[in-house]
Formats: structure tokens, C-alpha cells, sequence
């Protein structure tokens, strides 16, 4: 059967949008104004609308809107500004990339794999052929087989590329690409999962940015060319008559926040990652390394892991003495993590080097197309942040500038939103069980100093991030609030974090599991909903008209997301593209290795 993914193969990326000068303006007064009035908010929720007869309660949500405003703070500097670094072209000779002796500049492109079948990797394997490269340039294609397959073999020999296979998985994708570079003498490393396929002119586009000796690797956005385009509302809605339509059409996509109702199931899109959040911690040495679709100064990965191998060892040798250790410490160009990739952009940039982030797509990959794949790939995010947070972090590291350590700790505050999060969500429902308020009264007051701070700052992230679509970044934050605290937990009991492999197969498989969760809050929603509405008809004290409203507001904005977490649970991709499955993989979400 032809793989699903073929059937996108005609899909283009889209152009690179840049900030005109106007935009920055616009965006820069409109986030000033949100910080002040957002200011003037929390001062009034401090000093005058605490609840005295709901201290706990109302303190515990003042307390979590105030992280929240901490929050968007850091992220207004994560994106303050979007400041690309020139480009260049390729380097004419080894010179002109400071790289020593005579000869062509070789580049190895690595595509990793590990269970990915030879459907996926062939593609890969084709467009990586097809690369352009530049006068002086010479191209050794590598396919790094952490599964040992025969079939896998044979494909990298029909196709006359390298193939590489290890004895172990020590190390997992990390592992897999020390192996690698272990055997090969590139003067660059290209690295690609095993859906990567990249355009013609990638190395045509990135390789002059190695002109400055300092740089250690250039990171290109990863686009999802196989994201379902969905249905328009005005088609969905065609049974309505012709004049009720259009404001239908407006109304459905104001509270769905979707134009097209089916687009991106599973919030997969990352374009706000990196034309956004990427795009603009390039400006402070901050961009990170996202592993696909990037390429590496060799010297800079070996320069960066034997300093760390000396440090480890010196470290061993205060605790037993002189006796030679070098054997006990593991060699990692890229750290052995299931965060590999961040791991080694803040070990790297805390001596000196510098990245870049290449704004233009130049290759393109699958998307998770099943919520099992969805929750394996959030679950490795989460779990892999948690842990640098606790054990590696780059706030407490030498070499790094503040400005691009504020960059890490919006990140790192983003994931501990998980601590304070719930208790917004749930306020409404407290409310509305118990008719206590987190403010002395929904009164006129509240609305003045809340609404402006609110709509202000909806329409600043309008600006800020060029037009694109916020909505979907509110869901993933209710979304992943299970993994994101199970991720946590698996840190704290130090757990050894798993590498798990996001699949690239379509398969049904148990897929209420994950949307039990969300149906269950929405029933509490619902109850909770019909005890306020009941109890104010009914004139229990502490009930109100204003109470009711504005706790019927937020619950209907909150359940908004878990309706959206239900379609994703339950969304089969349309035609015969589904392998059934009754079972997962043995062995679950963290058992299973990362390619």
C-alpha cells in the first residue's frame, strides 16, 4: 500500500515572513501597555479586592495570576525582537570556513533510524541525493541503523549511500550519532531523522553562515508538510441558509479560534516555535538545537565534548585519587540525554560558540498523526526540560550572557506553569460549588482593571507573532498539563527518562484512554455549571447574577480546549490509511528507543 505521507508530496512551504519596522513599533508599545495595565491589575488584586472571607482561595489565585504575569514577561523578551543574521554565500575554500589543509569541505549527512520503515527512510534517502552542493563541496551520505536491520541494509545499498549499525543503543539517538561521527571525517555534520527530506538548495543556503569561525551549528525551521488542511466553516456550513451564514462563519471561528474546522488535529504545526520563539532568541545566542535539520561544525562538537570528558575526569580523580580514569568517562559530542539536542546547544554556548537560526524552511518532515504519538513526543519535551532545569541548569552556568539565559528561563517557566495553571483553570469551578470569590466582588471595578490588561494583550500577541493563530498554543497548554506533571514527577524520583520514539505509522489504539480524562473534566464543568445556574435561581446565599457570568466565561473558555483535546483523542485520519492495532508497543511510551 502507498504510504499516507505521499499523498502530500505536492505541498510547497510557505515564503519567510519578516517584522517590517512598523510591526516591531506597534508590538513593543502594545506589550509595554500590556505589562503597565497588567501591573496596575495585580497592584489592585494585592491591596483591594483580596476576599476576607475567602482568604486561602482568593490569595491562591491572585498568587497564580501573578507567576502567570511573570510569565508573559519572559515571553515578551523571548520575542521581543526579530534579528536575523546575515547571510552569506557558501565558502569558496576550506579557508573561508577556517578550516585547515587543502581540498574539497566535506559535509556528512546523517539520517538517523531506528524502527522507521524503509517507506520513510527511502524518500529521505532520495532527496539527500538530490542536494545541490556548492563549487568545493563534497557529500558523504550516512544511514545510522540503531535498529541492526537487513532490510534497512539493503535499501542503503540499493540506494549506494553508507551504512552504519552499532552493537548497543548506549546512548540512544545521541549513541547512535557519537557512532557515527566515531567513522566518518566530515568536516560538517548534517543531521536528519529518518522523515527528514531535505530541499536542493539546503546547503547552498546554510553553509556561509560557517564564514564566522565561532559558529558551531545552524538550525532550520522543521515544517510538517503532511498537516490535514481541514474544511472551511462556510462549506461546513452549507445547510445554513445563505444569510445566516457569513455571520455563522465569523461566530464559529472566533470561538473555535479555527478557520478551517479538521486543520492540524493535533496542534502539530510548530510555525510560532520557530518563526516566532526560535526566530528571536537567534538575536542573543540563544536559538537552540532542535536535532533535524541541522548542521554542525565538526570541530566545535569534539572541541565542546573533550572539554566536558576533562571535567568529568578531573572531577573522578578528586574523589579516588590519581589512578587513570580516562576508560570511566564516556565521550559524548552529544550528550547522552533524551533531550540531546538542548543539552548540547547550552553546554556549547556556555564556552563561547554561537548558533544561528536560518529563518527559510529547507526540508520537510511528518508530523504525529496519532494521539499516542502526540503524548510520546510532549512527554519527551516535558521530561527532558525538567531534567536540565534540575540538573544542568543553564541559569547557574558560567560563559552564558544574562540575556540569553532569560531566554532559557522563559522556556523553563513555561513548563512550570503546570504548578499554577490548575488553579486558574479551577477557580471557576470552586466558585461556582461553593459561591466563594476570589475577589471581593464581580463588580464594576473588577472589569475596568481586568478587561483592559486581557484585550490589550490579545491584541499585542496578534502583532507580535505576525498574524498567526495563538489559539492552538492555549489548548497545548492545557493540553499537556498530565504529561507535563508526570514528566516532573519522573524527574523528581530521578527516574531514568526513557528516549521515546515518536511513531511515524497511522494506527488506532486505545484511543479513549486519552480522552477519558478531558470527558471527565467536562462533566465536572457541566455540574458544576448546572449547580451555579440552580443555586442563583434558587436565591442561596452567596450566589449572584455577576458570580455566575463571569465563572460561566471562564469555564466556557477553559472547556473549549478539552473539547479539543476529545477531537484530537478521537480524530481518525480520513481513506484507507489506518494500520489497526488492538495494543500499543510492548512496553509502553518510555520503553520504546529513540532514533
Amino acid at each position: 500500500m502507498k504510504p499516507y505521507f505521499r499523498a502530500f508530496d505536492h505541498v510547497r512551504p510557505p515564503a519567510t515572513t519578516y517584522m517590517s519596522p512598523f510591526r516591531h513599533g506597534l508590538w513593543h508599545v502594545l506589550a509595554g501597555l500590556t505589562a503597565g495595565l497588567a501591573l496596575w491589575y495585580l497592584h489592585w488584586r494585592w491591596t483591594a479586592s483580596l476576599n476576607p472571607d475567602a482568604m486561602v482561595f482568593s490569595v491562591s489565585v491572585a498568587i497564580a495570576e501573578t507567576m502567570a504575569f511573570i510569565g508573559t514577561v519572559l515571553s515578551f523578551h523571548d520575542i521581543w525582537r526579530e534579528q536575523d543574521t546575515p547571510k552569506a554565500p557558501p565558502p569558496g575554500c576550506r579557508r573561508d570556513a577556517h578550516l585547515e589543509d587543502d581540498g574539497n569541505i566535506t559535509v556528512d549527512l546523517f539520517i538517523t533510524t531506528f524502527d522507521e520503515s524503509t517507506d520513510i527512510v527511502g524518500p529521505s534517502i532520495t532527496d539527500a541525493k538530490a542536494l545541490k552542493l556548492p563549487a568545493g563541496v563534497s557529500l558523504s551520505i550516512h544511514v545510522l541503523d540503531d535498529g541492526g536491520r537487513d532490510c534497512m541494509r539493503d535499501l542503503a545499498n540499493r540506494q549506494q549511500v553508507n551504512y552504519l549499525r552499532r552493537e548497543n543503543n548506549i546512548g540512544y539517538k545521541a549513541g547512535n550519532l557519537c557512532s557515527a561521527l566515531m567513522q566518518t571525517r566530515g568536516d560538517f555534520v548534517l543531521i536528519c531523522d529518518a522523515d527528514t527530506r531535505v530541499f536542493p538548495g539546503f546547503l547552498m543556503n546554510t553553509l556561509g553562515y560557517f564564514r564566522d569561525p565561532k559558529v558551531a551549528w545552524v538550525q532550520t525551521p522543521q515544517w510538517f508538510y503532511d498537516i490535514p488542511q481541514g474544511r472551511d466553516w462556510m462549506a461546513v456550513l452549507s445547510p445554513v441558509p445563505g444569510a445566516l451564514r457569513p455571520y455563522l462563519v465569523r461566530i464559529m471561528g472566533f470561538i473555535t479560534g479555527e478557520q478551517k474546522i479538521g486543520r492540524d488535529p493535533f496542534l502539530s504545526d510548530p510555525v510560532i516555535f520557530f518563526d516566532i520563539i526560535q526566530r528571536r532568541r537567534n538575536r542573543n545566542n540563544a536559538s537552540f538545537c532542535c536535532g533535524a535539520g541541522s548542521i554542525h561544525r565538526r570541530e566545535a562538537v569534539f572541541s565542546n565534548a573533550l572539554h566536558y570528558k576533562g571535567q568529568q575526569v578531573h572531577k573522578i580523580k578528586k574523589r579516588i585519587g590519581e589512578k587513570s580514569v580516562l576508560h570511566m568517562v564516556q565521550l559524548e559530542p552529544y550528550k547522552f540525554h533524551v533531550s540531546e539536542d538542548i543539552y548540547t546547544s547550552i553546554l556549547m554556548q556556555a564556552r563561547g560558540w554561537k548558533s544561528v537560526f536560518h529563518p527559510d524552511i529547507e526540508a520537510r518532515m511528518l508530523s504525529p498523526m496519532t494521539m499516542q504519538a502526540w503524548s510520546t513526543q510532549r512527554l519527551k519535551y516535558a521530561g527532558g526540560t525538567f531534567d536540565i532545569m534540575l540538573r544542568a541548569n543553564p541559569l547557574l552556568m558560567g560563559g552564558i550572557p544574562a540575556a540569553t539565559k532569560l531566554h532559557y528561563g522563559a522556556t523553563f517557566w513555561s513548563y512550570l506553569a503546570v504548578l499554577w495553571m490548575p488553579v486558574l483553570l479551577f477557580a471557576p469551578v470552586v466558585s461556582l460549588f461553593t459561591a466563594l470569590s476570589p475577589v471581593k466582588a464581580f463588580s464594576l471595578e473588577f472589569f475596568v482593571h481586568l478587561l483592559p490588561a486581557l484585550l490589550v494583550n490579545e491584541l499585542a500577541m496578534h502583532v507580535a507573532c505576525k498574524g498567526y493563530s495563538t489559539h492552538a498554543g492555549r489548548v497545548m497548554a492545557i493540553a499537556t498539563i498530565p504529561l507535563q506533571i508526570k514528566g516532573l514527577f519522573q524527574v523528581l524520583r530521578q527516574k531514568k527518562l526513557g528516549f521515546p520514539t515518536t511513531p511515524k505509522t497511522l494506527f488506532a489504539t486505545q484511543r479513549m484512554r486519552y480522552a477519558i480524562p478531558a470527558i471527565m473534566v467536562l462533566l465536572l464543568f457541566l455540574v458544576a455549571v448546572i449547580w451555579g445556574v440552580f443555586s442563583t435561581m434558587l436565591h442561596i446565599k452567596g450566589y449572584s447574577s455577576s458570580l455566575l457570568v463571569v465563572n460561566l466565561f471562564w469555564i466556557f473558555w477553559g472547556g473549549l480546549s478539552f473539547v479539543k483535546i476529545i477531537r484530537m483523542s478521537l480524530w481518525t485520519p480520513p481513506g484507507p490509511h489506518m494500520n489497526k492495532r488492538k495494543k500499543p508497543p510492548a512496553g509502553g511510551l518510555l520503553n520504546a528507543q529513540n532514533a
